[in-house]
C-alpha cells in the first residue's frame, strides 16, 4: 500500500518513527513533509498529503500534529479528503468501517509512538462496510459538492 504523510514540527518526531514502521510493514511512503522540528505551519503539509490521496497518488494518507486537531482540520479542506482524528484502535476502525476514512491524524502529544503504531495498523486494516453507511457516505459527497458549488 502506498501511504502518503504530513505533519507540522510537533508531529515529527512520530511522523518518522511511523514511516520506518510502515516501511518495515512493506509499504510504500511517500512523505510530504515537514523534515525537522524547526516550527512551520501545518496546513500545506496536512493538504499535500490528502491531496496525493484524492489524485489517486497514495492509498491512504496519515497526518501528524502536537494534537492532530489542525491537522485533520487542513486535511478535511481537499476536496475528496475524509479526515479522521484517532486516538486508539476503535475510532481507528469505525473510522474506516463507517465512514471510509481516508486520511488518519494522529496527535504526537497524546498518543505514545508505541500505541500510535496499532492505531495506523488498525486503520490500515480495516476497510470500508458499505451498506447503509455508503448512503450515509454519498449524503456527505453531496454537501461538499453543493459547498464547491458543483450541485
Amino acid at each position: 500500500m502506498k501511504i502518503a504523510l504530513g505533519a507540522d514540527h510537533a508531529g515529527f518526531p512520530l511522523k518518522s518513527e511511523i514511516a520506518k514502521h510502515l516501511i518495515d510493514l512493506d509499504h510504500e511512503v511517500v512523505d510530504f513533509g515537514t523534515d525537522s522540528e524547526a516550527s512551520v505551519d501545518y496546513p500545506e503539509f496536512c493538504a499535500a498529503a490528502a491531496r496525493a490521496v484524492t489524485r489517486g497518488e497514495a492509498d491512504l494518507a496519515i497526518v501528524f500534529g502536537g494534537s492532530g486537531q489542525g491537522e485533520q482540520i487542513a486535511a478535511n479542506k481537499v476536496h475528496g479528503a475524509r479526515a479522521a482524528l484517532c486516538f486508539n484502535e476503535f475510532t481507528a476502525r469505525l473510522a474506516r468501517s463507517h465512514n471510509d476514512a481516508n486520511v488518519l491524524a494522529l496527535g504526537a502529544r497524546i498518543i505514545a509512538p508505541e500505541f500510535a503504531k496499532v492505531i495506523v495498523e488498525a486503520f490500515l486494516a480495516t476497510d470500508f462496510e458499505g451498506g447503509r453507511h455508503q448512503r450515509r457516505l454519498e449524503q456527505l459527497t453531496g454537501i461538499e459538492q453543493e459547498e464547491c458549488g458543483q450541485a
